[in-house]
């Protein structure tokens, strides 16, 4: 009972190493978090109750003054040095890729287009619901789903036709703005197996919420597999 109250104030589980390191990171600060509020609970109790509280002529208390300017400071580092890391984890993310995925919003779907392949793009669209059987989910089960091989270093290049779109995944820590004339890049490496949901995290239009993103990491030979039927079809 105890874990469910607080596992609602935690992230989603983490599926690869940067969202892993971003839950590491988000748990860290609210732990400091938490010891500044106790620590300025605590002070503020103790000198409420101290007898120096009442007293009528002007103390200066310069040491005082220097601590509340020297923890400040002190808290800022704390949070600066694994800030300052994993903005240089996810800068060497974009260092190198295997294969280039274009994807681009539309109202309200999204498109894929695999640029190492000839012809091989198309649009998905979320599953209707006489389509969807007991295995599926509602409203995040789309048409065709991205498929994407695990331990490859995939390059996303990430635009939009009309509005600005977002194509967020919870679960892996990934959120980009999709914006029309502009191509936002990033790189990223799938490392567990399995399919990934997510959704449209801007306000588009009226169907805003029915954009979902559907990817499946799948092996290697079963991706190859897969591009082979699709260039059939």
């Amino acid at each position: 009972m105890l874990n469910n109250y607080f596992h609602k104030y935690n992230l989603l589980f983490s599926n690869s190493v940067f969202s892993s390191y971003m839950d590491w990171f988000h748990n860290f600060n609210c732990c400091l978090l938490l010891g500044v509020t106790v620590f300025v609970v605590f002070l503020f109790v103790y000198l409420f109750l101290s007898s120096f509280f009442f007293k009528s002529k002007k103390v200066e208390y310069q040491f005082g003054e220097l601590l509340c300017s020297v923890f400040p400071t002190f808290i800022l580092l704390l949070q600066m040095f694994p800030s300052l890391k994993l903005l240089y984890y996810y800068g060497l993310m974009d260092m190198d890729s295997y294969l280039t995925l274009k994807v681009v919003g539309h109202q309200w779907y999204w498109s894929y287009d695999y640029s190492d392949f000839t012809d091989l793009e198309f649009d998905s669209y979320m599953s209707s619901l006489d389509s969807l059987s007991v295995f599926n989910n509602r409203l995040l089960d789309v048409t065709e789903r991205c498929l994407l091989p695990v331990n490859v270093d995939v390059r996303f290049c990430i635009t939009s036709t009309d509005v600005i779109h977002a194509w967020s995944l919870n679960n892996l820590s990934v959120k980009l703005d999709a914006m029309s004339g502009i191509l936002s890049t990033f790189c990223y490496n799938f490392p567990i197996l399995g399919v990934f949901y997510g959704q449209c995290s801007e306000i588009c239009g009226a169907n805003h919420s029915f954009m979902p993103i559907c990817l499946e990491v799948c092996l290697l030979n079963n991706f190859n597999f897969w591009v082979f039927l699709k260039s059939f079809l």
